[in-house]
């Protein structure tokens, strides 16, 4: 029973994978090459290449392909170049049968519908930990041998293939390019954190605090009790936390000021919240979302 699950889960993770890349593909070939946007990674030499030497998009990105596996086994080991081996050749093939053509003329609209699009496969492989392999290879290597963050220096290597487009197709080119990687490292934010967002307030009284949790357990709002101390008085304090849905923060805080108008209120934003009881049989736990520039296949 434990063979089969693993053998669907693996089965899952490959559609997945496919998807991810296709999806890839499709903006690429649909959106960026027929405008000769290079926007990055392995494709956007790629693109680079078929608008100033014709050579075929899915070749040249199949032989940058291998060469970063060549280097990934060299100085990686074989466990990274065995995880990024299947997407680098999966990706020139998705190319491949991907046919490339201009469906939209406007070149804005062409990066906007471009970046989303490239931003969900790419969130679709790091949900599955599957890699594109291309331009990710080098900022592995650098972090390995040079200490500098992987984030930093693929932002560097892509800045350098968005800035290369001036050279090729014009300073427009290069500008809608920089705009690509904007709108792709927003919409993969906004996709890895979740579209299930919430509020975290957090709350201090200092003589109305019983009332305040009185009037929240009306409402039906769970709260947590953290005792805290002043860094300036030394008191010992209790400090609340709620988590609630967006639509009823306003609400709350209006409530929580009608009793206290002086309590001390922080609001924050929390993503993905689940696991333990927060309110009306629901629940909650904070995941905090970090951004990192996205890697470009």
């Amino acid at each position: 029973m434990a063979r089969i699950t693993k053998t669907n889960s693996t089965f899952v993770k490959l559609l997945l994978m496919l998807l991810g890349l296709e999806i890839i593909a499709v903006s690429i070939n649909l959106f960026y090459a027929p405008h000769g946007i290079a926007a990055g990674g392995a494709t956007g030499i790629g693109i680079l290449i078929e608008s100033a030497l014709g050579f075929n998009l899915s070749l040249v990105v199949l032989l940058i392909n291998i060469v970063m596996l060549i280097l990934a086994g060299i100085f990686l080991g074989r466990a990274t170049t065995l995880r990024i081996a299947l997407g680098s050749v999966l990706l020139p093939i998705c190319l491949a049968i991907t046919p490339q053509i201009k469906i939209v003329q406007d070149p804005l609209l062409t990066v906007v519908a471009g970046g989303a699009i490239f931003a969900v496969g790419l969130s679709i492989l790091y949900q599955i930990d599957a890699s594109s392999g291309g331009t990710t290879v080098p900022p592995l290597i650098i972090k390995k041998y040079f200490r500098l963050k992987t984030s930093t220096s693929l932002l560097m290597i892509d800045g350098l293939i968005c800035t290369t487009n001036i050279f090729v197709n014009g300073f427009e080119t290069m500008l809608l390019a920089i705009t690509s990687q904007i709108i792709t490292t927003i919409v993969m934010n906004f996709i890895e954190t979740g579209l299930d967002r919430k509020k975290i307030i957090y709350l201090m009284s200092e003589y109305h605090l019983e009332k305040i949790k009185e009037k929240l357990g009306s409402l039906g709002k769970a709260q947590t009790i953290f005792n805290v101390t002043g860094g300036y008085t030394g008191h010992d304090r209790e400090m609340l936390m709620v988590v609630v849905e967006n639509p009823d923060l306003n609400h709350l805080l209006t409530t929580i000021r009608r009793i206290d108008s002086e309590a001390f209120i922080l609001v924050t934003n929390t993503t993905e919240a689940h696991g333990g009881i927060w309110t009306d049989g629901r629940t909650y736990a904070t995941e905090l979302a970090q951004s990192l520039p996205p890697a470009r296949p």
